[in-house]
C-alpha cells in the first residue's frame, strides 16, 4: 500500500503528515516554508510512493470559506499539476489548531513548544490526517 500523505497549508509555512504503508498510523513529516513546499513533496515522493494528498481546508466557523482561500486553491492547481497521478482529497481542517495546541498541552509540551507555530502546524497536518483516515472507514 501507498502512503497518504496530509498538507496543513499556510502562506508562511506548510505542515506534514504521513500515514504508514498500511495507513494505520500518521505521524508528522515536520514543516517546510510555503515557498519549498512543492520541491519537498516532489523529493518525497520520488523516495515513496504516496497514494493521495489530503489537503486541509479552512473553513470558518459558519463555514464560510477562510481569507486564505485564494491561497490555497492556487496551491492546489500546482499540487495537481506536479502530481497529475495522484488523487488531491481536500479535507474540513475547523478546529484542527486549537486541537493541535490541546494535544500538545496534553502530551505535556512546555509552554514554549506549545508556541512554537511549526510544532503547531505539523500537530495540525497529523489531526488532519487522523481524521480523514477514521472518515473512511
Amino acid at each position: 500500500m501507498a502512503r497518504i500523505l496530509a498538507i496543513d497549508y499556510g502562506t508562511k509555512r506548510v505542515g506534514l503528515a504521513v500515514t504508514d504503508p498500511l495507513q494505520i498510523i500518521s505521524t508528522g513529516l515536520g514543516t517546510v516554508h510555503s515557498k519549498d513546499v512543492m520541491n519537498y513533496l516532489k523529493e518525497y515522493a520520488s523516495k515513496e510512493e504516496v497514494e493521495c494528498f489530503v489537503v486541509g481546508e479552512p473553513k470558518q466557523m459558519n463555514a464560510e470559506d477562510s481569507q486564505i482561500k485564494n491561497h490555497l486553491d492556487e496551491f492546489v492547481k500546482q499540487l495537481v499539476k506536479a502530481f497529475p497521478l495522484i488523487p488531491v482529497k481536500r479535507y474540513d481542517e475547523r478546529f484542527t489548531s486549537m486541537l493541535a495546541s490541546q494535544a500538545l498541552l496534553l502530551s505535556g509540551a512546555k509552554k514554549k513548544d506549545r508556541q512554537n507555530k511549526e510544532l503547531v502546524d505539523m500537530t495540525s497536518a497529523i489531526i488532519i490526517l487522523q481524521s480523514y483516515m477514521e472518515s473512511k472507514k
